[in-house]
């Protein structure tokens, strides 16, 4: 059975923006506000003051003032991070037309919001949406910054993303080594978006079962973070919690656990113990003790990542989901099937309500299923569930649009 919610470090983080208003400004007081929350996890009550703050701008400022354009786009990160995409998406098209209107449709500045509607999409596993977004993006800043610039670097890191994501390896491959040339070229070496490169590159490497390579990268990735950032720090444990994945991959419990370990302290120490970063690192350690056949301590973690994610994401976020399909395939093998198709049913039903009917981790958690009820003496369970998988698989059951 699949686990799912281990997350690899994402090409480009998107983060909430200050604004350019005057200093001290109401408006710029409550975003400042809002970006605070952001960054302690506290996504509701950023929410509710994002939410205000947007009304405000539209109070104070003018239809296309670029305060109202960080709002829309705080506002609708706000809401893709807890999984909101329908509501995410029509601000960050509002944001996209105020840029192209005021910059023009081929200026640098519409490029986060291309970023921002394109990191929709492929979360949605709307994947040619995504591509053509990117594409533009990346088009827009090869014409304005010339070939070799590390906003085009930014720009083919997420192209090779998405295309990871798909499995286009190959393509992939080649987007991230241009990427890190240029990253290498305009900095050093040592630079972190370097290091943030070659984690990808190790993650693809990963995913190919090309693990000699991925280490390699891996161990120059955190050389780098560790000598850039310190060894205390929540990039190095983003890049820690990749490696202890790595190696549980591979069967190296005692290495996948000592790295996130580490990973987990340093989140709780930067963070404090109810972030959503926090439980990303609790529900790995869950994992990695599961692979070990050691549940009930792979329980406490997972119980414990969804207590957190459920208070600071929501009860129908992605994430929520991926802790209860784990804790479901947990109960599964240990012959709580009751409970187990309870917690499926629970994770299946938030999956296909914020992603759609056809998106890979509803058939991710539906071949789950299948596999728990053969367990269960329950064949006629399993065969509706794998016809329901073969009618997504074959398009009778249309993704999202």
């Amino acid at each position: 059975m699949r686990i799912l919610g281990a997350i690899i470090i994402n090409a480009m983080v998107l983060s909430l923006a200050l604004g350019a208003s005057a200093e001290n400004s109401p408006w710029e007081k409550l975003n400042s506000q809002v970006v605070s929350l952001y960054l302690q996890g506290n996504y509701a009550q950023a929410t509710t003051l994002a939410q205000e703050s947007l009304k405000l701008a539209e109070k104070t400022f003018a239809p296309e003032h670029p305060n109202i354009l960080t709002s829309l786009n705080n506002l609708g990160l706000l809401y893709k991070t807890q999984g909101m995409y329908t509501q995410a998406e029509p601000l960050y098209k509002r944001a996209l037309a105020i840029a192209e209107k005021t910059y023009g449709p081929d200026h640098p500045a519409v490029v986060a919001s291309l970023n921002n509607l394109a990191e929709l999409a492929k979360a949605q596993a709307r994947y040619d949406q995504a591509e053509l977004l990117y594409k533009h993006a990346l088009a827009i800043r090869q014409n304005h910054f010339g070939p070799v610039h590390p906003k085009v670097a930014l720009s083919l890191s997420n192209l090779a993303g998405l295309y990871t994501a798909q499995a286009n390896y190959a393509k992939a491959e080649s987007l991230y080594k241009q990427a890190l040339a240029i990253c290498e070229k305009t900095f050093d070496t040592n630079h972190p978006a370097a290091a943030q490169l070659l984690n990808n590159l190790a993650a693809l490497h990963q995913s190919q079962g090309q693990f000699p390579q991925a280490e390699s990268l891996y161990g120059r990735a955190l050389t780098i973070c560790d000598k850039t950032f310190g060894p205390d720090h929540p990039t190095t444990a983003a890049l820690l919690n990749n490696m202890a994945s790595f190696y549980k991959l591979q069967h190296k419990f005692t290495e996948a656990q000592n790295f996130c370990q580490r990973a987990l302290l340093i989140r709780q120490k930067t963070f404090g113990a109810n972030h959503p970063a926090v439980a990303q690192s609790l529900n790995n350690m869950g994992s990695i003790y599961q692979s070990q056949g050691k549940l009930t301590e792979a329980e406490t973690f997972y119980t414990n990542a969804l207590k957190i994610w459920e208070k600071t994401l929501g009860p129908e976020h992605p994430d929520t989901a991926a802790a209860l399909n784990n804790l479901a395939i947990l109960n599964c093998c240990r012959h709580k099937y009751v409970k187990a198709e309870r917690l499926f049913t629970r994770a299946l039903e938030i999956t296909e309500k914020t992603l759609g009917p056809a998106h890979p981790e509803v058939i991710a958690m539906l071949e789950n299923m299948t596999q728990c009820c053969r367990k269960n003496g329950n064949p006629q369970q399993a065969e509706k569930l794998l016809q329901q998988i073969n009618q997504i698989k074959s398009g009778k059951i249309p993704p999202i649009k």
